[in-house]
């Protein structure tokens, strides 16, 4: 009986070394950087730029005034700052008012790209807003690009 519940603890106490080395093996292989329309970036081996040759960190992205049914683009700069290749994606998140992803949709053209350790590549952001808004008139949201090993 008493080696039963020695075995049992055991294995309990093997599973959630099992949990924990799981979640803190996929907090390493995932690094992301989050660029919102206006605030602060934080980056883990994975850098936004406004310029080319990534030595101005982007902290925020301003389209200006837009129409219904218009589009507009941004360029930025992708860096992988870390040592081994990453595999890019890009989400936009927390939109005020949180209707608005429903008036506006955010894409780029380096989904799925990877990118080797130390390269840079030119991504375009483009924000297309539907014909129809209804109340719409000022939002923001956090564009979060990141990179997955």
């Amino acid at each position: 009986m008493q080696f039963q519940k020695l075995s049992k603890a055991a294995i309990i106490a093997v599973a959630l070394a099992a949990i924990l080395l799981t979640v803190t093996t996929a907090a390493v292989l995932s690094a992301n950087q989050t660029v919102p329309l206006s605030g602060t970036i934080t980056a883990v081996n994975l850098g936004v730029y406004s310029d080319s040759a990534c030595t101005q960190t982007c902290t925020a992205l301003n389209v200006g005034s837009l129409n219904p049914g218009g589009s507009t683009t941004q360029t930025v700069y992708i860096k992988n700052t870390g040592t081994v290749q990453e595999t890019l994606t890009m989400t936009a998140n927390n939109w005020t008012p949180t209707g608005a992803s429903s008036s506006l949709t955010l894409t780029w053209n380096r989904q799925s790209t990877v990118l080797n350790a130390g390269e840079s590549i030119q991504a375009t952001l483009t924000l297309t807003v539907a014909s129809s808004t209804g109340s719409l008139t000022t939002f923001s949201c956090n564009v979060t690009v990141t990179g997955t090993q």
